[in-house]
């Protein structure tokens, strides 16, 4: 069916004045085809919409050039030939709170085989993503998905985006209440309203039923919700922490408790409110610093809470403030099938691995919730249209994405797992592990997405069958939990993992190798409870044994009950990265050649080809060896931190910022003063304003970490969260100087 039929056939079934939107949309993508729409405006209103760019083919034409920034926003709609329109892209689709049907499912699966890859990916916010789409062809997706109470709208752009929710919300034997109808009103209170339209950056809500889960992670949202109640006059009163502030990216920060207990008629109305201030009052300018935690920071927590509760006073009421507190089970899940205990008959092979780690009993006996793994959070259109009929079979409509990656189907009755197991066997659905070691976080990283430094998603395949095959796993390591990112931004979320991994890279030897970044410390568990920091960068390839080496000692030296962030913090990371002190060398490219290679990408990880060194050893530059001191030193701060020190890991941390800089300003002036005055004025003049410090994506937000503590003098951070922050800010600035040697060295800075 074309674009027009399409358009014509769904004409009545879409809620007008989103139809009416679509079509505006269609216009711009023409307007802009022909050079009549300004880009920039195009970007933002494509990006409201969930139309996103990619790098495709990890970063290379398929004409075989070398291209790190194509993306139909930015490099096909331009005026030109229509060949440049052959540049695919990606779609990201909302779901709020995670739920879907088996209807929406088919159309999913129908659009990502007609007008994508036929691969649908789960994002780390309960969202569908397609790849390889078509710019023309996104208005035909967007209708199709809405004929079936989908939106793509605000699902990217400055918005807020989807609201996300606990899977196990309403079927949880620790919640107080189900969050399901605050989530889903929240969500389209928010959507389109006139109070979120003009922010600086994006805002994320999280809901969560209880406080000492993972499953919504409410600390690292902006806002955070989880659910309590009240007695007042023998009376139970609904309400929710509210938190606000929290967001991982380049520098996480947890969210601070806003409100002890807000009351349920108070959420939309304060979520307006805090909308509202957050539009006047958020930075604009600066996008780098434009979401909600740095508004904190500069505001202070109480004087956000007095901006807001003054707006709220100011607000004129809204009838659906608590419309939908009228009928609260409206849109509750039932069960399909009656109740019924498992049987001890005959069960099919695997299926006794599969319930120990996939199934989690509902506080409703006898019924369980059944997690379908999803591996790097895939799968193929077949297999959704499948999963669509099962779902359809066992649970009606009861079936949730997760911020792990997976589908969850809810309502399961016991007596039926060992047929869904066989079900879910036969489209290739039925893999353990769910929840354990082996269900690992990925972001897109290189595959798709610009920002990609190194493979998160070709190191989690890795790891996930390195881990598989090894049959010996403690129960204590198999509960850990693993995320990778591909780069700073964080989406794979590995500050609030066991085990994180942050793609980097290194210069060695005239070579470009892929790095990551070893993050001990974070937690998933109470919503997101401590964020984990690096301990220093290992070759992609070696990430594998780093794992077995952190994982054995960990089951050799823990306590009995030990978990493994509190092994983390009782056996201290210096002991830790001496352990693995040996795997964070690279081997020479003569050596080991496929260390210069990522993950399931056998061309060579760089750009440009300087040659090895001489005399069987390489040379190593006095940058080299000055950044490799930066990196000790951020190191040394770190452990001081550890120790109770906050205002001596800020001062290293400071410290290792300027010996970085130095480092880099030695490449270009042999001679350079120790103090750290002259090396910053002699690194702002000779690398700043120049731009060769420029990151290609993020400008110089990375520098003005540098420059702002400078003017400090390296002081203002004697609190705990102060020196965390500060440490945390000096990693980034030492990942961007080895960034901007290896761009000189390759002569591309």
């Amino acid at each position: 069916m074309t674009a027009r039929t399409w358009k014509e056939a769904l004409r009545g079934r879409i809620e007008p004045a989103l139809d009416r939107e679509i079509d505006v949309f269609e216009t711009e993508i023409e307007l802009r085809k022909q050079g009549k729409l300004d880009e920039k405006l195009f970007a933002e209103t494509r990006l409201r919409r969930g139309a996103y760019g990619q790098r495709y083919d990890n970063g290379r034409r398929h004409d075989g050039r070398e291209d790190r920034t194509l993306a139909y926003p930015s490099g096909a709609l331009t005026k030109g030939p229509a060949t440049l329109w052959d540049a695919p892209g990606m779609q990201r689709i909302k779901i709020p709170f995670g739920r879907v049907t088996p209807e929406q499912m088919e159309a999913l699966a129908e659009v990502a085989e007609e007008h994508a890859d036929g691969i649908l990916h789960v994002t780390t916010r309960q969202d569908f993503q397609l790849h390889f789409v078509h710019v023309e062809e996104t208005p035909t997706i967007m209708r199709r998905l809405a004929a079936v109470g989908i939106t793509t709208r605000e699902a990217c752009g400055n918005t807020v985006r989807n609201v996300t929710a606990c899977q196990y919300a309403g079927v949880c034997p620790d919640e107080p209440f189900d969050v399901t109808p605050y989530a889903h009103a929240t969500a389209y209170f928010l959507l389109g309203h006139p109070d979120t339209q003009d922010f600086g950056r994006k805002f994320k809500y999280a809901f969560s039923g209880c406080g000492q889960h993972a499953c919504a992670l409410a600390a690292i949202h902006d806002v955070g919700l989880i659910a309590k109640t009240r007695v007042i006059d023998g009376r139970t009163e609904r309400g929710f922490a509210f938190y606000v502030g929290g967001g991982l990216g380049a520098v996480p920060q947890q969210a601070q408790l806003f409100d002890e207990f807000l009351p349920e008629r108070e959420l939309l109305p304060t979520a307006q409110a805090i909308a509202r201030v957050f539009a006047r009052l958020g930075e604009k300018k600066n996008r780098q610093r434009a979401r909600l935690k740095f508004l904190l920071a500069r505001l202070g927590l109480d004087e956000l809470r007095r901006l807001v509760l003054e707006e709220r006073g100011k607000l004129t009421p809204d009838p659906r403030w608590t419309a939908f507190l009228d009928d609260l089970h409206a849109g509750t899940d039932r069960p399909l099938r009656p109740a019924a205990p498992l049987s001890p008959g005959p069960r099919p092979d695997g299926f006794d691995a599969w319930l120990r780690t996939n199934t989690r009993p509902q506080p409703q006996a006898h019924y369980v919730v059944a997690t379908v793994r999803l591996p790097l959070g895939d799968l193929s259109s077949a297999q959704l249209r499948a999963l669509a009929a099962i779902t359809r079979r066992f649970v009606g409509d009861a079936a949730r994405t997760t911020a792990e990656q997976n589908i969850v189907l809810r309502w399961v009755s016991e007596a039926d797992l060992p047929e869904l197991y066989a079900a879910l066997q036969q489209i290739g659905l039925a893999a353990p592990g769910a929840g354990t070691i082996v269900d690992i976080t990925s972001c897109p990283g290189t595959d798709t997405c610009k920002l990609g430094i190194s493979s998160s998603r070709g190191l989690s395949q890795a790891l996930t069958g390195h881990l598989a095959a090894r049959r010996d796993l403690d129960p204590a390591v198999a509960a850990m939990h693993i995320k990778a990112s591909g780069c700073f931004n964080a989406c794979g979320q590995h500050h609030v993992a066991d085990l994180g991994f942050l793609g980097v890279s290194r210069n060695v030897g005239g070579r470009r190798v892929p790095h990551f970044q070893v993050v001990l410390g974070g937690e998933t568990a109470n919503n997101a409870g401590a964020y984990g920091l690096p301990i220093g960068a290992v070759p992609s390839k070696n990430v594998p044994k780093v794992v077995d080496r952190i994982t054995e000692r960990f089951v050799a030296e823990r306590t009995e009950g030990e978990s493994f962030q509190a092994f983390v913090q009782r056996y201290g990371k210096a002991r830790v990265r001496a352990a693995i002190e040996d795997l964070i060398d690279t081997p020479r490219y003569e050596a080991a050649p496929d260390f210069y290679s990522d993950w399931g990408d056998p061309r060579e990880y760089t750009i440009g080809d300087l040659g090895a060194g001489e005399c069987a050893g390489e040379v190593v530059s006095p940058t080299q060896f000055g950044l490799g001191a930066a990196e000790r030193e951020v190191f040394e701060a770190q452990l001081a931190l550890e120790a109770g020190e906050a205002a001596r890991g800020a001062r290293l941390a400071f410290s290792s910022m300027v010996r970085a800089a130095r480092a880099l300003v030695q490449a270009v002036l042999p001679e350079v003063p120790d103090e750290p005055e002259a090396v910053v004025r002699e690194f702002r003049a000779r690398l700043h304003e120049t731009q060769v410090f420029h990151d290609p994506f993020v400008g110089d937000k990375f520098a003005q970490y540098l420059f702002r503590v400078a003017e400090q003098a390296g002081g203002g951070a004697d609190t705990v969260d102060g020196a965390r922050q500060r440490i945390a800010e000096a990693m980034l600035f030492i990942e961007a100087a080895h960034a901007c040697h290896a761009r000189m060295a390759e002569g591309v800075a």
